[in-house]
């Protein structure tokens, strides 16, 4: 079977059937989080390969004889009989039925989409647990590799959005030292990627954002996104969007509508989208295509909208877990039927020229 993306980073080859057997645990967990199945189901296969990762040799050859999986932490019936059956060769029916799953929702995406995911370079929003996202950095970089990226945004909650642990200034700045960090690491082998930092800041009521300037022009990216007081009166929303685009510090404008469209569907916020998107090209700003399939956003009627207005287009994930990453074939096929040119997707430029236009104020 090899490893399949989506599972752990290669690690030695002194055990048979152990990388296997954690590769196998990894992609079955990132196959769920990119299904939006629940979320403890997905993280018991994370968990469970983890276990099984860090055994010492000695545990590894003594379970491998005994075959009493489910006495070791984390792994219950169901990750039991997906290590069995990788160890006896066989592809495990969870495996299986997920793959199936995906290649049919993939089989679905239009030509162009297909062509234009091809071109996507990165991804400019994903959270990870330092906020209400389910894992660490490390391993949304990790996947971000597996399935292509060249580089990736790190953009956990702000402060006022307490409901999703967002970043206080001190811990924001300790966020950026991390990627630092991480990028030494990352920035090497065959396929190096750039982790960017960055944050989702909340637009405030009166159309301000909610984190210090200061810091915010440290970051590689700023998404704007309006959480709170979804109900809006329409012109006062248009004003307040209007004010969060013209910050200089704003990059990307971020589901811009709010809704949800699947689990506990919520109405879109109203708007003039005609007066946020030209506020959106006039100051350079992206509009987010947000691949959630429980979002949705824009609708397709508003991104004509922003097409016509002439707008930069950042399609991203908004990932809270490592398999929503590879989400970004459902924005493509979104955008991609709207006839935009692939060079106003700011997700398809190299990393330079990206910073180049993050970095413009």
């Amino acid at each position: 079977m090899g490893v399949h993306p989506g599972g752990p980073a290669p690690g030695p080859a002194d055990e048979p059937g152990r990388d296997e057997v954690v590769s196998t645990l990894h992609r079955i967990s990132f196959l769920l989080e990119r299904a939006q199945a629940a979320e403890y189901r997905a993280a018991a296969y994370r968990r469970a390969g983890d276990r099984v990762r860090d055994l010492d040799a000695g545990a590894w050859a003594e379970l491998r004889g005994t075959g009493a999986w489910t006495g070791l932490p984390d792994v219950g019936s169901s990750t039991a009989a997906v290590i069995v059956d990788v160890l006896a060769g066989r592809t495990p029916e969870a495996l299986a039925a997920l793959e199936s799953d995906l290649a049919r929702r993939l089989a679905g995406a239009t030509d162009a989409g297909r062509e234009l995911r091809g071109r996507l370079r990165g991804d400019l929003h994903a959270h990870s647990d330092a906020s209400d996202g389910a894992t660490p950095i490390a391993d949304m970089a990790l996947a971000a590799v597996r399935i292509g990226h060249e580089y990736q945004a790190i953009t956990d909650h702000s402060p006022r959005l307490t409901v999703a642990h967002g970043l206080s200034a001190d811990r924001l700045r300790a966020q950026i030292a991390q990627v630092a960090a991480m990028n030494t690491v990352l920035d090497c082998g065959d396929r190096p990627l750039r982790l960017l930092t960055g944050i989702e800041v909340d637009v405030l009521a009166d159309g301000g954002l909610d984190q210090a300037p200061g810091l915010l022009r440290e970051l590689d990216v700023v998404v704007a996104s309006v959480h709170s007081q979804l109900r809006m009166d329409r012109a006062a929303m248009t004003r307040r969007m209007v004010a969060a685009v013209s910050n200089p510090a704003t990059d990307v404008l971020g589901h811009c509508t709010g809704r949800r469209v699947r689990g506990r569907p919520r109405p879109p916020s109203e708007f003039d989208a005609e007066a946020v998107f030209a506020a959106c090209a006039e100051h350079h700003v992206a509009v987010e295509v947000n691949a959630r399939p429980d979002r949705q956003d824009p609708p397709d009627e508003l991104i004509a909208v922003a097409a016509r207005a002439g707008c930069l287009f950042s399609i991203d994930s908004d990932a809270h877990a490592p398999g929503q990453l590879d989400w970004l074939v459902d924005g493509c096929d979104r955008l991609a039927v709207h006839g935009v040119d692939p060079d106003r997707v700011v997700t398809t430029w190299p990393v330079d020229r990206l910073l180049e236009w993050t970095h413009r104020h």
